[in-house]
């Protein structure tokens, strides 16, 4: 996709959001700048951006999920802590007792006593240079008296020349720990996506169960009416007995389907009611008045290719194995240096010096003239070198699993995101088509009960032809309710939900395999 098609589709969506009135800007991992304040009891009346932002607010699952990222940061600083520097300190004290009769116990005077101590600060840099330098003392006594000082300051470097030389291979690991917060963050917009679209298909379906025990209600009391009327008719003998039994049965079905709804309802409400987690106390017991009304959406864009680029840019599954990709990357960078040999340089300088007391062979370290240098190379090379080629090898077929695993799920998002579309239209087709049923069925029993008073039709017709209307309303408000889902699930699958509800948050960047951003 060229520059300019990523920048129209930005700025659509960008004018899209810009008309919804939706919920309020927030950013994830705070409190919504309006929050949404409920009363601690009784009924919530709630529209579905409310909704939304109370979920934000309260919903649990998403308070465990926003710990991922600050758990993922600790990492981060665990990483950056190898290049801290490191200060030490030693002391040890010890004694010697020398057979007298023996050569040096004559010279030692029959015993030693050694005592001494150090401070000093290493650091490891990233170019793979090792920094010591350490202030080290030694107190010779023997048992008879007599006492030296020996005290040294030095400073050694150590620099890696092949295996863990340079900036590339020694910031792997914070730069893998850092990728890994970005995968988080994803991970979390990816979360709260799904969640918002949960929140709107559970709001959506309690609207839904609404309208559906207010239709059975007012089928129910039409067919009470029918049967009254089929009850007169017979007391006046326009009509036989038997008749009477089908207007009951029918009755008893309506009541039955008026108790299967509520049911349901009831259902529902538990699982918005978990979405939601309203504070306060009562939470399974919460009634909740659904405000918002049920509208076929406007400005659906049909272009399945748009949607399909906008899911390959915003999809947060989709950036995080990218960033999966680019992980695997920088673990080659390691595994390719842990072929190459150890050939370290090292270079130790220090000065000492000698006296009957400490200070005075501090001081002497700077007065004095004794000075050491020493230079030298370290080599190491196993002969086989199996660990190391099995490690890059390992890391070689990794990244190709990453690779692949992503061209994969592109396909994947590709499938989805084309079903979604055909969902889409299908559900949009047949809020016209349930609406026009509806429109049908009421004006066929219009006519089906004028045929019955004037006694050319039966209660059975009548019955029959209610239940066609009775099936015709609650497929209408189906068909609206779920184009309404289909849609919320098309801007889930294109990774432009949270976009068009107008809320911003962390992982809006696209990922591309050079990098983050485009």
């Amino acid at each position: 996709m060229t520059a300019q098609r990523r920048a129209e589709l930005t700025q659509r969506i960008e004018a899209l959001a810009a008309q919804r009135q939706a919920a309020a800007a927030t950013a994830l991992g705070s409190v919504p700048e309006t929050p949404v304040t409920v009363p601690p009891e009784g009924p919530l009346r709630l529209t579905i951006e409310q909704a939304m932002l109370l979920a934000l607010q309260h919903n649990q699952a998403l308070v465990v999920e926003r710990l991922n990222p600050p758990i993922a940061r600790t990492a981060v600083e665990m990483e950056r802590a190898v290049f801290d520097p490191v200060m030490t300190a030693e002391y040890a004290l010890s004694r010697t007792k020398i057979q007298p009769d023996k050569p040096v116990a004559q010279i030692n005077e029959g015993g030693l006593r050694d005592s001494g101590g150090s401070v000093g600060a290493r650091q490891y840099l990233p170019t793979g240079t090792l920094i010591e330098t350490d202030l080290a003392t030694d107190r010779i006594r023997t048992l008879a008296p007599g006492r030296y000082d020996t005290s040294r300051a030095g400073l050694t470097l150590t620099q890696a020349l092949l295996r863990g030389y340079g900036l590339d291979v020694n910031l792997v690991g914070l730069r893998q720990a850092r990728l890994d917060v970005l995968s988080s963050r994803y991970e979390l917009r990816g979360f709260t996506e799904a969640l918002l679209a949960a929140v709107q298909e559970a709001y959506w379906s309690d609207v839904l169960a609404q309208r559906r025990i207010a239709i059975f209600e007012d089928s129910l009391k039409l067919a009470e009416k029918q049967l009254n009327e089929t009850q007169e008719r017979i007391n006046v003998g326009r009509l036989a007995e038997t008749e009477l039994a089908a207007a009951q049965a029918e009755v008893a079905l309506r009541q039955e389907s008026l108790i299967n709804a509520r049911s349901a309802q009831a259902t529902v409400r538990l699982g918005l009611l978990r979405l939601l987690n309203p504070p306060g106390a009562g939470l399974w017991s919460r009634p909740i008045d659904t405000e918002s009304r049920p509208a076929v959406p406007s400005a659906v864009g049909d272009d399945v290719e748009d949607h399909v680029a906008l899911a390959l840019r915003l999809r947060s599954d989709l950036n995080q194995a990218r960033l999966g990709v680019q992980r695997n990357d920088l673990e080659l960078v390691r595994t390719r240096n842990g072929l190459l040999p150890r050939m370290d340089l090292f270079v130790a300088l220090g000065r000492s010096g000698y006296a009957d007391s400490f200070s005075r062979s501090v001081k002497d370290i700077f007065d004095g003239h004794s000075r050491d240098a020493t230079v030298g190379m370290v080599f190491e090379l196993p002969p086989l070198n199996r660990d190391a080629r099995a490690r890059h090898q390992r890391a070689e077929l990794s990244r190709q699993q990453a690779a692949e695993a992503l061209a994969n799920l592109e396909q994947l998002v590709q499938v989805d995101v084309r079903a979604a579309c055909i969902e889409v239209r299908r559900t949009r087709e047949q809020v016209t088509a349930t609406a026009a049923t509806r429109t049908f069925q009421e004006e066929n029993l219009r006519a089906e009960t004028e045929k019955f008073r004037v006694g050319k039709s039966t209660t059975l017709l009548v019955a029959q032809v209610q239940r066609d209307l009775l099936s015709a309303q609650i497929a209408e408000i189906e068909a609206v309710v779920n184009h309404m889902i289909a849609v919320v699930d098309l801007y889930r699958l294109d990774g432009s939900l949270l976009i068009r509800c107008g809320i911003q948050a962390p992982g809006d960047e696209p990922v591309t395999l050079g990098g983050v951003g485009m």
